[in-house]
């Protein structure tokens, strides 16, 4: 395990979208010709309507054989099917209604008709990851993991100064009063997210700067959700240039 860190800044927001489909692609390939499946998590906000959308308008998004690739969430808003605060739902509008993927490879979170509570809803993903994972993990070993950062440092929905940033297990964690609404979420814990080999983090704008500096810089994940993200082989914050801002020189990286 190598924890590498890279910063790759882009000019603008477009290109960052752009870049990183393209390198999803590539590598979501590479990853199915030596093990003929991979493994996805996705996220809400800026990685559905950046990257999901920008491998949608891929010229190369049907070189994908995407039967081979199954789908996981990194965190999800406990509301009806169908309600727009639904990561999954936007999620298929950018992405997943467009490709190949087999139902059986799409593991969503429940909505509030699969399960009676939020409690009950994380205990069926619990039993969902142990069962796609490897040896006596917990959960699977994601082969790309994709998140966002909101402007607190905040991933999935792990919250700075709330507890669940650093609850070790279990691998889903409830949240009945998240600062953003809807109020309850289920989101993976810090270490389930860890589990992913390449974890990639998304961000665009200024108002992303002082918590990328601050997580670059030493930040503790109850301050700074963000800075306890590390993938098992790398972890790669691709940026636009107005959020790169307060990143130290050093660590910005010329190529991947």
């Amino acid at each position: 395990m190598t924890n590498e860190r890279r910063v790759l800044v882009h000019p603008d927001k477009q290109n960052l979208g752009a870049s990183v489909a393209a390198r999803f692609i590539t590598k979501i390939i590479d990853v199915i010709e030596e093990q003929d499946y991979a493994s996805v998590v996705l996220s809400g906000g800026s990685v559905s309507t950046l990257v999901l959308a920008a491998i949608n308008r891929s010229e190369a998004r049907d070189s994908v054989d995407w039967s081979k690739v199954s789908f996981w969430w990194a965190d999800e808003r406990f509301v009806a099917d169908g309600d727009d605060e639904r990561n999954d739902k936007q999620n298929g509008i950018d992405l997943l209604d467009h490709i190949g993927v087999l139902p059986e490879n799409v593991h969503r979170m429940a909505n509030t008709s699969q399960a009676a509570s939020l409690a009950e809803a994380a205990t069926q993903y619990q039993a969902e990851l142990k069962a796609h994972a490897q040896g006596d993990d917990e959960s699977p070993r994601f082969d790309i993991t994709l998140l966002g950062v909101g402007p607190d440092g905040h991933v999935a929905s792990l919250f700075p100064d709330k507890p669940q940033v650093l609850q070790t297990s279990p691998t889903v964690l409830t949240i009945d009063d998240s600062p953003k609404p809807p109020p309850e979420r289920l989101t993976l814990s810090l270490p389930a997210i860890n589990n992913s080999q390449r974890v990639w983090l998304i961000l665009a704008g200024a108002e992303k700067a002082a918590s990328l500096g601050l997580a670059l810089a030493g930040a503790g994940e109850d301050q700074v959700p963000v800075a306890g993200v590390k993938g098992r082989k790398r972890t790669v914050f691709f940026v636009d240039k107005d959020a790169a801002a307060e990143v130290p020189e050093q660590l910005i990286a010329s190529t991947y």
